[in-house]
């Protein structure tokens, strides 16, 4: 599996990402540093909030395959300058969180993505599941096997 690091303001749901995307029931839990699970770091909202913690951002990235730009489809603005991600090292994905909220905006959402410089754009809820397997498969490597795959390979050996 490719590693990813999620980038986003603090509440865009990064944490809630990675608990989905370990499998994890969803609890709140506030990200106090950088934190690595196999491979997802993730990061603060500080960082990417305060000019002089984002530095910190561009060195843990060398860790990282795949770089993840969250952005809650309530937010009522972009943190993500126009053409961000021609300056990345690595490949980015944008990521629309929160799309089952009542209040969501994705296509705006996903329009400020677009802007910032992300091609592959993925909308999730990690509280429904909506759009999380998605992301599992895009960063899944040909040796990779996802637990879905083989819960599918167990029920076809039963036919």
């Amino acid at each position: 599996m490719r590693k990813i690091m999620l980038v986003g303001r603090s509440e865009a749901g990064k944490t809630t990402l990675t608990q989905a995307l370990k499998g994890e029931k969803i609890t709140y839990h506030k990200t106090q540093y950088v934190n690595y699970y196999d491979v997802i770091i993730d990061t603060p909202g500080e960082y990417a909030e305060t000019n002089t913690l984002a530095g910190a951002l561009e060195i843990y990235s060398y860790e990282a395959d795949v770089i993840g730009l969250l952005l809650s489809a309530i937010e009522p603005y972009s943190l993500y300058p126009p053409c961000i991600c021609a300056i990345a090292t690595r490949e980015v994905i944008g990521i629309v969180t929160k799309i089952d909220h009542k209040d969501a905006e994705v296509e705006q959402a996903k329009e400020w993505l677009r802007l910032a410089g992300c091609e592959k754009i993925f909308c999730i809820s990690s509280y429904t599941g909506e759009g999380v397997s998605d992301i599992l498969e895009y960063l899944k490597e040909n040796d990779d096997v996802l637990p879905w795959e083989v819960a599918k390979a167990k029920d076809d050996a039963l036919r």
